[in-house]
Protein backbone atom coordinates (compact mmCIF):
# COMPACT_ATOMS: atom_id res chain seq x y z
CA UNK A 1 0.00 0.00 0.00
CA UNK A 2 1.41 3.31 -0.97
CA UNK A 3 0.77 6.86 0.78
CA UNK A 4 1.24 10.27 -1.04
CA UNK A 5 1.69 13.05 1.58
CA UNK A 6 0.70 16.74 -0.38
CA UNK A 7 1.61 19.94 1.01
CA UNK A 8 -0.88 22.14 1.39
CA UNK A 9 -0.67 25.72 -1.38
CA UNK A 10 -0.10 29.13 -0.43
CA UNK A 11 -3.52 30.46 -1.27
CA UNK A 12 -5.24 27.63 0.62
CA UNK A 13 -3.21 28.53 3.74
CA UNK A 14 -3.50 32.30 3.36
CA UNK A 15 -7.88 30.86 2.98
CA UNK A 16 -7.35 29.38 6.29
CA UNK A 17 -5.54 32.08 8.43
CA UNK A 18 -8.30 34.66 7.25
CA UNK A 19 -10.71 32.73 8.57
CA UNK A 20 -9.94 31.62 11.96
CA UNK A 21 -8.79 35.25 12.13
CA UNK A 22 -12.37 36.98 11.52
CA UNK A 23 -13.73 34.31 13.74
CA UNK A 24 -11.88 35.85 16.72
CA UNK A 25 -13.62 39.33 17.59
CA UNK A 26 -10.14 40.59 18.52
CA UNK A 27 -8.62 39.75 15.35
CA UNK A 28 -10.97 40.77 13.43
CA UNK A 29 -11.77 44.59 14.43
CA UNK A 30 -7.67 44.54 13.64
CA UNK A 31 -8.32 43.21 9.85
CA UNK A 32 -11.00 46.01 9.56
CA UNK A 33 -8.51 48.24 10.30
CA UNK A 34 -5.65 47.57 8.09
CA UNK A 35 -7.42 47.25 5.10
CA UNK A 36 -9.26 50.33 5.59
CA UNK A 37 -5.89 52.46 5.80
CA UNK A 38 -4.74 50.60 2.83
CA UNK A 39 -7.78 51.53 0.69
CA UNK A 40 -7.39 55.03 2.15
CA UNK A 41 -3.75 55.39 0.64
CA UNK A 42 -4.83 53.55 -2.57
CA UNK A 43 -7.91 56.35 -2.93
CA UNK A 44 -5.33 59.43 -2.20
CA UNK A 45 -2.90 57.99 -4.85
CA UNK A 46 -5.42 58.19 -7.37
CA UNK A 47 -6.89 61.54 -6.80
CA UNK A 48 -3.51 63.42 -5.76
CA UNK A 49 -3.04 64.82 -9.30
CA UNK A 50 -5.82 66.12 -9.55
CA UNK A 51 -6.11 67.75 -6.26
CA UNK A 52 -3.25 69.96 -6.12
CA UNK A 53 -3.15 71.14 -9.74
CA UNK A 54 -4.48 74.90 -10.71
CA UNK A 55 -5.59 74.78 -14.12
CA UNK A 56 -8.71 73.57 -15.33
CA UNK A 57 -8.76 70.04 -15.53
CA UNK A 58 -9.82 68.97 -19.13
CA UNK A 59 -10.51 65.76 -19.96
CA UNK A 60 -8.33 63.27 -21.96
CA UNK A 61 -10.66 62.39 -24.39
CA UNK A 62 -11.40 65.85 -25.30
CA UNK A 63 -7.83 66.10 -25.92
CA UNK A 64 -6.08 62.65 -27.25
CA UNK A 65 -2.56 64.53 -28.80
CA UNK A 66 -1.58 66.53 -25.64
CA UNK A 67 1.65 67.67 -25.77
CA UNK A 68 4.36 68.62 -23.08
CA UNK A 69 4.07 72.05 -21.62
CA UNK A 70 6.08 74.49 -22.96
CA UNK A 71 7.77 77.89 -22.25
CA UNK A 72 9.05 80.90 -23.73
CA UNK A 73 11.38 83.30 -22.51
CA UNK A 74 11.38 87.30 -24.82
CA UNK A 75 14.47 88.86 -23.49
CA UNK A 76 15.27 92.93 -23.99
CA UNK A 77 16.01 93.79 -27.90
CA UNK A 78 19.69 95.35 -26.81
CA UNK A 79 20.58 92.62 -24.60
CA UNK A 80 22.51 90.76 -27.13
CA UNK A 81 24.11 93.08 -30.23
CA UNK A 82 24.74 90.54 -32.60
CA UNK A 83 28.02 90.55 -33.91
CA UNK A 84 28.79 91.96 -37.75
CA UNK A 85 29.77 89.20 -39.82
CA UNK A 86 33.08 89.75 -41.44
CA UNK A 87 33.52 89.16 -45.12
CA UNK A 88 34.83 85.97 -46.89
CA UNK A 89 38.43 85.67 -46.42
CA UNK A 90 40.48 85.74 -50.12
CA UNK A 91 40.71 82.66 -52.21
CA UNK A 92 43.53 82.56 -54.21
CA UNK A 93 46.09 85.77 -55.21
CA UNK A 94 47.03 85.87 -58.89
CA UNK A 95 49.93 88.32 -60.29
CA UNK A 96 48.51 90.08 -63.64
CA UNK A 97 49.70 91.01 -66.96
CA UNK A 98 50.37 94.66 -66.36
CA UNK A 99 50.39 95.50 -70.15
CA UNK A 100 46.67 93.66 -70.30
CA UNK A 101 43.68 96.41 -70.09
CA UNK A 102 41.64 96.57 -66.81
CA UNK A 103 38.37 94.83 -67.52
CA UNK A 104 36.11 93.18 -64.24
CA UNK A 105 35.50 89.99 -64.53
CA UNK A 106 31.99 88.27 -64.20
CA UNK A 107 32.72 85.93 -61.26
CA UNK A 108 36.05 85.09 -60.10
CA UNK A 109 37.54 83.88 -56.34
CA UNK A 110 40.57 85.48 -58.03
CA UNK A 111 42.23 88.57 -56.00
CA UNK A 112 45.23 90.45 -57.63
CA UNK A 113 46.44 94.27 -58.17
CA UNK A 114 44.34 95.25 -60.83
CA UNK A 115 40.82 94.37 -62.29
CA UNK A 116 41.38 91.66 -65.25
CA UNK A 117 39.35 89.25 -67.65
CA UNK A 118 40.71 85.92 -68.70
CA UNK A 119 42.02 86.28 -72.20
CA UNK A 120 44.69 84.91 -74.63
CA UNK A 121 46.46 85.77 -77.95
CA UNK A 122 45.49 82.04 -79.67
CA UNK A 123 41.96 81.07 -78.77
CA UNK A 124 41.25 77.64 -77.07
CA UNK A 125 38.04 76.09 -78.46
CA UNK A 126 34.83 75.39 -75.70
CA UNK A 127 37.85 77.09 -73.15
CA UNK A 128 35.91 78.15 -69.88
CA UNK A 129 39.03 78.03 -67.63
CA UNK A 130 39.61 81.54 -65.28
CA UNK A 131 43.80 81.26 -66.15
CA UNK A 132 44.92 81.29 -69.82
CA UNK A 133 46.46 78.80 -71.58
CA UNK A 134 50.43 78.69 -71.47
CA UNK A 135 53.82 76.56 -72.60
CA UNK A 136 55.73 76.46 -69.29
CA UNK A 137 56.52 73.18 -66.73
CA UNK A 138 54.99 70.12 -66.81
CA UNK A 139 53.63 69.15 -63.06
CA UNK A 140 54.50 72.51 -61.56
CA UNK A 141 52.12 74.95 -59.67
CA UNK A 142 52.09 78.66 -60.27
CA UNK A 143 49.69 82.02 -60.82
CA UNK A 144 52.09 83.84 -62.59
CA UNK A 145 50.98 84.51 -66.31
CA UNK A 146 54.04 86.83 -67.79
CA UNK A 147 57.54 86.56 -67.18
CA UNK A 148 59.72 90.03 -67.21
CA UNK A 149 62.31 91.76 -65.04
CA UNK A 150 61.70 94.17 -62.24
CA UNK A 151 64.30 97.08 -63.16
CA UNK A 152 63.79 100.26 -64.21
CA UNK A 153 62.29 101.02 -67.80
CA UNK A 154 64.45 101.90 -70.53
CA UNK A 155 62.70 103.44 -73.39
CA UNK A 156 64.65 102.10 -76.70
CA UNK A 157 64.52 103.82 -79.76
CA UNK A 158 64.94 101.46 -82.89
CA UNK A 159 67.31 102.04 -85.72
CA UNK A 160 65.43 103.25 -88.75
CA UNK A 161 66.00 101.00 -91.46
CA UNK A 162 68.00 101.67 -94.02
CA UNK A 163 66.63 102.88 -97.46
CA UNK A 164 67.20 101.29 -101.12
CA UNK A 165 66.50 105.12 -102.48
CA UNK A 166 69.53 107.78 -102.91
CA UNK A 167 67.82 110.74 -100.63
CA UNK A 168 67.98 114.14 -102.06
CA UNK A 169 70.89 115.92 -101.08
CA UNK A 170 71.40 118.56 -98.42
CA UNK A 171 71.18 122.14 -99.08
CA UNK A 172 73.13 125.11 -97.17
CA UNK A 173 71.48 127.76 -95.68
CA UNK A 174 73.50 131.13 -95.24
CA UNK A 175 72.55 133.04 -92.23
CA UNK A 176 70.81 136.53 -92.36
CA UNK A 177 72.75 139.71 -92.60
CA UNK A 178 72.55 141.90 -89.87
CA UNK A 179 70.98 144.91 -90.02
CA UNK A 180 73.46 147.83 -89.21
CA UNK A 181 73.40 151.81 -89.11
CA UNK A 182 75.39 154.37 -89.11
CA UNK A 183 75.99 157.09 -86.55
CA UNK A 184 73.28 160.03 -86.74
CA UNK A 185 72.95 163.37 -84.86
CA UNK A 186 72.70 166.76 -86.16
CA UNK A 187 74.66 168.58 -83.29
CA UNK A 188 77.77 168.76 -83.60
CA UNK A 189 80.66 169.62 -81.05
CA UNK A 190 84.23 170.94 -81.67
CA UNK A 191 87.16 172.14 -79.84
CA UNK A 192 89.23 175.14 -80.66
CA UNK A 193 91.80 173.21 -81.64
CA UNK A 194 92.73 171.38 -85.32
CA UNK A 195 93.93 167.56 -82.73
CA UNK A 196 91.18 167.79 -80.35
CA UNK A 197 88.15 165.55 -80.47
CA UNK A 198 84.74 166.00 -82.08
CA UNK A 199 80.89 164.67 -81.25
CA UNK A 200 77.62 164.46 -82.81
CA UNK A 201 74.92 164.75 -80.46
CA UNK A 202 71.97 162.28 -81.39
CA UNK A 203 69.71 159.51 -79.97
CA UNK A 204 70.88 155.74 -79.69
CA UNK A 205 69.68 153.47 -82.33
CA UNK A 206 70.09 149.94 -82.59
CA UNK A 207 72.64 147.93 -84.56
CA UNK A 208 74.44 151.08 -84.66
CA UNK A 209 78.06 151.32 -86.62
CA UNK A 210 80.93 153.41 -87.88
CA UNK A 211 80.05 152.75 -91.34
CA UNK A 212 78.90 155.51 -94.12
CA UNK A 213 76.05 154.34 -95.34
CA UNK A 214 73.26 151.62 -93.71
CA UNK A 215 73.55 147.96 -94.48
CA UNK A 216 69.76 146.33 -95.05
CA UNK A 217 69.14 143.24 -92.84
CA UNK A 218 67.42 141.66 -89.77
CA UNK A 219 67.64 143.01 -86.17
CA UNK A 220 68.11 139.38 -84.48
CA UNK A 221 70.63 137.21 -86.03
CA UNK A 222 73.19 134.91 -84.34
CA UNK A 223 76.03 136.42 -82.79
CA UNK A 224 78.26 134.27 -84.74
CA UNK A 225 78.70 136.29 -88.42
CA UNK A 226 77.89 134.42 -91.96
CA UNK A 227 77.44 130.87 -89.89
CA UNK A 228 75.78 128.39 -92.45
CA UNK A 229 74.20 125.82 -91.06
CA UNK A 230 73.09 122.33 -93.32
CA UNK A 231 69.06 121.73 -93.13
CA UNK A 232 68.35 117.81 -93.93
CA UNK A 233 66.30 117.70 -97.01
CA UNK A 234 62.92 116.49 -96.79
CA UNK A 235 61.44 113.85 -99.42
CA UNK A 236 57.74 114.52 -99.81
CA UNK A 237 57.55 110.99 -101.19
CA UNK A 238 59.41 109.30 -98.97
CA UNK A 239 58.90 110.27 -95.08
CA UNK A 240 61.05 108.83 -93.11
CA UNK A 241 59.30 106.17 -90.44
CA UNK A 242 58.59 106.97 -87.27
CA UNK A 243 60.89 105.77 -84.03
CA UNK A 244 59.20 103.45 -81.85
CA UNK A 245 59.59 103.47 -77.76
CA UNK A 246 59.91 100.16 -76.44
CA UNK A 247 59.75 99.54 -73.05
CA UNK A 248 60.97 96.74 -71.27
CA UNK A 249 58.04 94.93 -69.01
CA UNK A 250 57.69 95.59 -64.95
CA UNK A 251 56.70 92.19 -64.01
CA UNK A 252 58.56 89.53 -61.80
CA UNK A 253 60.59 86.85 -63.65
CA UNK A 254 58.84 83.82 -63.36
CA UNK A 255 58.76 80.07 -64.32
CA UNK A 256 55.22 79.37 -66.13
CA UNK A 257 53.02 76.45 -65.41
CA UNK A 258 52.30 74.56 -68.28
CA UNK A 259 48.20 74.50 -69.02
CA UNK A 260 46.89 73.03 -72.45
CA UNK A 261 43.22 74.25 -71.53
CA UNK A 262 42.61 78.11 -71.41
CA UNK A 263 39.98 80.65 -72.39
CA UNK A 264 37.66 81.63 -76.04
CA UNK A 265 38.27 85.31 -75.47
CA UNK A 266 40.77 86.47 -77.56
CA UNK A 267 43.64 89.24 -76.38
CA UNK A 268 46.72 89.88 -74.53
CA UNK A 269 47.66 87.50 -72.06
CA UNK A 270 45.54 88.05 -68.65
CA UNK A 271 43.55 86.23 -65.80
CA UNK A 272 40.08 86.59 -64.23
CA UNK A 273 40.99 88.64 -60.79
CA UNK A 274 39.29 91.17 -59.03
CA UNK A 275 40.99 94.39 -57.21
CA UNK A 276 41.58 94.03 -53.48
CA UNK A 277 43.57 96.47 -51.43
CA UNK A 278 44.70 93.40 -49.98
CA UNK A 279 45.78 92.12 -53.73
CA UNK A 280 47.63 95.50 -54.41
CA UNK A 281 49.29 95.39 -50.83
CA UNK A 282 50.47 91.98 -51.58
CA UNK A 283 51.84 92.72 -55.35
CA UNK A 284 54.13 95.41 -54.02
CA UNK A 285 55.46 93.56 -51.12
CA UNK A 286 56.04 90.32 -53.47
CA UNK A 287 58.02 92.84 -55.64
CA UNK A 288 59.87 94.05 -53.14
CA UNK A 289 60.79 90.66 -52.26
CA UNK A 290 61.85 89.82 -55.27
CA UNK A 291 63.98 92.95 -55.85
CA UNK A 292 65.86 92.06 -51.86
CA UNK A 293 66.05 88.03 -52.98
CA UNK A 294 68.17 88.78 -56.07
CA UNK A 295 70.61 91.74 -54.81
CA UNK A 296 71.50 89.51 -51.59
CA UNK A 297 72.22 86.77 -53.97
CA UNK A 298 74.00 89.07 -56.51
CA UNK A 299 76.45 90.33 -53.45
CA UNK A 300 77.16 87.51 -51.51
CA UNK A 301 77.25 85.10 -54.82
CA UNK A 302 75.79 82.39 -53.25
CA UNK A 303 75.21 79.63 -55.46
CA UNK A 304 72.71 77.38 -54.82
CA UNK A 305 72.09 73.99 -56.51
CA UNK A 306 70.08 74.03 -59.59
CA UNK A 307 66.49 72.65 -58.72
CA UNK A 308 66.47 73.71 -55.31
CA UNK A 309 63.67 75.18 -53.33
CA UNK A 310 63.12 77.00 -50.30
CA UNK A 311 59.71 77.50 -47.96
CA UNK A 312 59.15 79.82 -45.82
CA UNK A 313 56.10 80.07 -43.47
CA UNK A 314 55.96 83.16 -41.47
CA UNK A 315 53.02 85.41 -39.76
CA UNK A 316 52.42 88.99 -40.66
CA UNK A 317 50.40 91.51 -38.33
CA UNK A 318 48.72 94.31 -39.00
CA UNK A 319 51.38 97.04 -38.92
CA UNK A 320 53.39 94.89 -41.29
CA UNK A 321 55.84 93.67 -39.64
CA UNK A 322 56.90 89.93 -39.69
CA UNK A 323 56.29 89.06 -35.99
CA UNK A 324 58.13 85.55 -36.68
CA UNK A 325 59.03 82.82 -38.79
CA UNK A 326 57.18 79.08 -38.30
CA UNK A 327 58.94 77.07 -40.80
CA UNK A 328 61.49 76.37 -42.56
CA UNK A 329 61.53 73.63 -45.44
CA UNK A 330 64.84 73.76 -47.91
CA UNK A 331 66.34 71.74 -50.34
CA UNK A 332 69.03 74.43 -51.01
CA UNK A 333 72.33 75.17 -49.19
CA UNK A 334 72.14 77.21 -45.81
CA UNK A 335 73.17 80.34 -47.28
CA UNK A 336 70.56 80.05 -49.80
CA UNK A 337 68.20 79.13 -47.24
CA UNK A 338 69.04 82.23 -45.37
CA UNK A 339 68.76 84.63 -48.30
CA UNK A 340 65.38 83.49 -48.56
CA UNK A 341 64.36 84.53 -45.32
CA UNK A 342 66.19 87.43 -45.58
CA UNK A 343 64.87 88.73 -48.57
CA UNK A 344 61.37 88.49 -46.86
CA UNK A 345 62.55 90.47 -43.27
CA UNK A 346 65.05 92.74 -44.64
CA UNK A 347 62.62 94.77 -45.65
CA UNK A 348 59.87 95.00 -43.56
CA UNK A 349 57.60 96.91 -41.98
CA UNK A 350 55.69 96.54 -45.34
CA UNK A 351 53.37 99.09 -44.24
CA UNK A 352 49.99 99.20 -41.87
CA UNK A 353 46.87 97.15 -43.42
CA UNK A 354 43.63 99.02 -44.48
CA UNK A 355 40.62 98.78 -42.77
CA UNK A 356 38.92 96.93 -44.70
CA UNK A 357 42.15 93.93 -44.58
CA UNK A 358 41.86 94.07 -41.20
CA UNK A 359 38.00 93.17 -41.37
CA UNK A 360 39.35 90.03 -43.80
CA UNK A 361 42.13 89.27 -42.10
CA UNK A 362 42.65 90.36 -38.27
CA UNK A 363 45.20 91.49 -36.83
CA UNK A 364 47.90 89.41 -38.30
CA UNK A 365 47.48 86.33 -41.48
CA UNK A 366 49.84 83.00 -41.87
CA UNK A 367 51.98 82.93 -45.28
CA UNK A 368 53.95 80.66 -47.00
CA UNK A 369 56.63 81.88 -49.68
CA UNK A 370 58.51 79.37 -51.74
CA UNK A 371 61.61 80.41 -53.39
CA UNK A 372 62.83 78.31 -56.69
CA UNK A 373 66.23 78.17 -57.38
CA UNK A 374 66.97 77.35 -61.29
Amino acid sequence: MSQSITTPSLTTSLRGMVVRAWADPDSRSTLVGVAGVIIFYVLLWLVSPYLFRTDPITPSSNRPHASPKQFSIELAPDTFVKPTPKPPAPNKFVETNPDAPENIPDKTTNFAAQNQQVAQEKPTVDGKSDMPALVGKKDFENTQIVSGQLVKPVELIEAVPPQDVTPPSEKTVQAPKLEQNPLTGTEKKEGESKDGFATNVSKITENTRAIPTRIEGVKNVPLIQDAIAAQPAIDPQRPRPRPTVVKTQQVRPAILAERLAGTANIGPTSVDARWSSYGAYLQRMIESVQIQWEKLLTESKVYPTSSSTVTVKFVMDAEGKISRIVNLDSTASDAASRACVSAITDRAPYGTWTDDMKAVLGEQQEMTFTFYYQ
